[in-house]
């Protein structure tokens, strides 16, 4: 599990787990409830593993183009 704050209230998590027999990546904000509890929100996305070097080099193209600007 990664943690990447997205502002003073919420963080983009970044896990990898097993679900229903299949690798997957799950990308979601969480946001504090309070207390430093963190919930799910309903931002976020979630995809097969093997997909992970398409997501990645799809990435990598727009910090490139990021770069050139």
């Amino acid at each position: 599990m990664t943690d990447i704050p997205k502002n003073s209230r919420e963080i983009i998590r970044v896990t990898r787990a097993d679900f229903k027999g299949h690798d997957m990546i799950n990308v979601r904000v969480f946001f504090d409830v309070g207390e430093g509890e963190m919930k799910p929100g309903k931002q976020g996305v979630a995809f097969r593993a093997a997909l992970l070097p398409e997501v990645l080099n799809a990435l990598a193209s727009h910090v490139a183009q990021e770069e050139v600007s």
